[in-house]
């Protein structure tokens, strides 16, 4: 999770002015939240203090797990040092914290480098990280001496941490108001996905600038997830709306149900080929689109039209998610956590490239998984919430309106998690699907490939008596990121919106979906398989051609979308290319389109009429005779006729 691109936030508010549940929403969509509580236990008799901590426990999901700190102040520093950039903190509250440091059991004690030993854990963390703190600078002074040394203690706590985190937020009658930085970040506008230069409606481009822009300042549009509303309580004859169009899944009170077997939508089984025949009457010069012809079938299907539009509203979703153990052998630490974070700032191939597209560009952050060598990836509950998160996501881009979605990852160990799930779902040979190990300085890495091998391998013979249903396969092999991955592409095929796939998390999310909808891949369009033998073998699988050979190797999510302007030209010809003069019934005279018959040059009328033809008429006879000749007389019998 991470708040408008940034990854550290500081919540301030007064008492009971919302700050907790302010908090607690930032991070309701992440999958799993580390909740660090640091206020004491208080005395036993205070009913009242107690029945707020209650308050506070009640309304943590089941997937959170929760960490205490009270017993030592110095220790929360320790706990955020030591988090993962997978993981979700959220520390609440920053006067309980103070409260305990200045209880005379830890006395005496040196508060300020304390405090300063916590902002800097706070600025080094790699986690996504919320902290609550009470905001007591506009309150009167206290009359105590106890109470002036607990507002000084927190104002300077408040201060130094306000200035390690990245982004600032005071919470007033339960309204956030931004202080650093001051307002939201900019929004940059899309890019119209059809107007060029010189054409209507486009807007004057100077010379050495990319989309309007200077290149340094064309950003890609960075979104976040946001928080999903609270499923409203189903009324008593739901059960009849399940078999609507929309496919909506049951739902109960810890939220969907993704189970086997699901019935979500098909793409359009007569739009789809009646978009490719009409290819075949368009006035073009050539033979036509060739592979391309595919992708005007897959968008007239999907779009349920025989002339389908180029997507306008593209997001990338990129998935965040490490792998431990074996799979990641060869991988630079800490190198997915830059390129996520790269990201965030509209930098790097992928963001570039989204910009290029008018695509907006949304960093998903996965549960890490854990080594599949020694155990499971991840937990039941883990797999649930990840499949959760990713439907839901897919949900928000289709309430935003967005026509495609391009799915990336980054992560270390990725291309072994998928070779896992290729070999339990296909059958496949780990070391015959899974690409060599390349080096951040170009060069070839084969004893860390026979590492990741191994991995797998071990991985697989741990598993080899366990069932192979699909959230077995995640828990076991697959990990966050395919798990996330997977929820996308079943929430995508819920709300009817295509996606194009990218990479060996994607196509092993397509090969675990299968078992949950079949319908899921039929939503999906591969680019191009990279080179890479996981994606082919998982596109043979899934009977997914690839449309080009690019071989680009700049990450998952850039090769579709540097493909995305040929498969939008493709759409914008089919759409808008008139028929062929030959097919056309009179129209314009038999005549192309804006041709005009000429004027004759020399006196007459502007226009001839044909002359009519003359009535057949009997010829006179070249001899005497009568003009008309009459019935033959009959021949008597015994007399030969002259």
């Amino acid at each position: 999770m991470s708040v408008d691109g940034w990854n550290t936030l500081l919540v301030l508010g007064g008492i009971r002015s919302g700050k907790s549940e302010f908090a607690e929403s930032l991070v309701a969509d992440a999958p799993t939240v580390r909740y660090v509580a640091t206020a004491p236990e208080g005395d036993p008799e205070d009913t009242e203090w107690a029945t707020r901590l209650a308050a506070h426990r009640a309304r943590r999901p089941g997937s959170w797990t929760t960490e205490e700190t009270a017993a030592d102040p110095r220790r929360l520093a320790d706990v955020i040092a030591g988090a993962g950039p997978n993981e979700t903190l959220l520390v609440d509250d920053l006067g309980g914290w103070v409260t305990v440091l200045l209880d005379p059991a830890h006395q005496p004690a040196d508060d300020t480098a304390t405090i300063a030993e916590l902002a800097d854990a706070v600025r080094a963390s790699a986690a996504r990280l919320v902290l609550v703190t009470p905001e007591v600078g506009l309150s009167l002074v206290p009359t105590t001496p106890l109470g002036r040394a607990f507002t000084d203690a927190l104002g300077a706590t408040n201060r130094a941490v306000a200035d390690a985190c990245d982004a600032v937020v005071l919470v007033v009658a339960g309204q956030p108001a931004w202080l650093k930085p001051a307002g939201p970040p900019p929004q940059h506008p899309a890019v119209p996905a059809q107007a060029g230069p010189g054409q209507a409606g486009a807007p004057a481009v100077a010379p050495g600038t990319v989309n309007g822009t200077a290149p340094e300042e064309s950003l890609p549009e960075v979104l976040t997830p946001a928080v999903p509303a609270a499923p409203a309580p189903a009324p008593a004859t739901a059960g009849a709306d399940w078999a609507a169009p929309t496919m909506a899944l049951p739902m109960i009170a810890t939220g969907l149900v993704i189970q086997p077997g699901m019935e979500l939508p098909m793409p359009d089984d007569y739009a789809g080929p009646q978009a490719v025949d009409r290819l075949a009457t368009l006035d073009v010069a050539g033979g036509g689109l060739g592979v391309l012809e595919r992708v005007v079938g897959f968008a007239g299907a999907t779009q349920g039209t025989p002339t389908p539009a180029p997507w306008g509203s593209v997001r990338v979703l990129l998935l965040h998610g490490d792998h431990a153990g074996g799979a990641s052998a060869g991988a630079v630490p800490g190198e997915s956590l830059r390129r996520a974070r790269q990201a965030r700032t509209g930098k790097g191939a992928l963001a570039r490239l989204a910009a290029e597209n008018g695509a907006s560009l949304q960093v998903v952050e996965a549960p890490a998984s854990a080594a599949i060598e020694d155990g499971p990836a991840l937990t039941a509950e883990q797999v649930e919430s990840a499949l959760r998160y990713g439907w839901r996501l897919a949900e928000q881009a289709a309430d935003a309106g967005v026509q495609l979605l391009v799915l990336a990852a980054c992560g270390a160990g990725t291309e072994a998690a998928a070779a896992a799930v290729l070999a339990a779902t296909a059958g496949a040979e780990p070391p015959a699907v899974l690409g060599r190990v390349l080096t951040e300085h170009g060069q070839y890495d084969d004893a860390a490939w026979m590492v990741r091998c191994a991995a797998v391998r071990d991985a697989l013979h741990r598993t080899r008596r366990s069932p192979r249903d699909a959230k077995d396969i995640l828990a076991e092999l697959g990990g966050g990121d395919v798990a996330v991955a997977t929820g996308l592409l079943l929430g995508a095929t819920a709300r009817r919106l295509p996606v194009l796939l990218d990479g060996p998390v994607g196509v092993a999310a397509g090969m675990v979906s299968r078992d949950l909808a079949g319908q899921a891949r039929h939503w999906c369009l591969l680019p191009d398989h990279g080179g890479q033998p996981a994606v082919r073998l998982a596109a043979d699988v899934l009977g997914l051609t690839p449309l080009v050979d690019l071989r680009l190797d700049l990450g998952e999510g850039a090769t579709a979308l540097a493909t995305l302007p040929l498969l939008r030209s493709a759409l914008a010809l089919a759409a808008g290319l008139p028929a062929h003069p030959s097919l056309r019934d009179g129209e314009d005279g038999g005549n192309d389109e804006g041709f005009a018959e000429p004027e004759p040059a020399g006196p007459g009328p502007a226009t001839v009429e044909p002359e009519p033809e003359p009535e057949f008429a009997e010829p006179e006879p070249a001899g005497p005779g009568p003009t008309t000749t009459g019935p033959d007389e009959p021949v008597s019998p015994g007399r030969r006729a002259d």
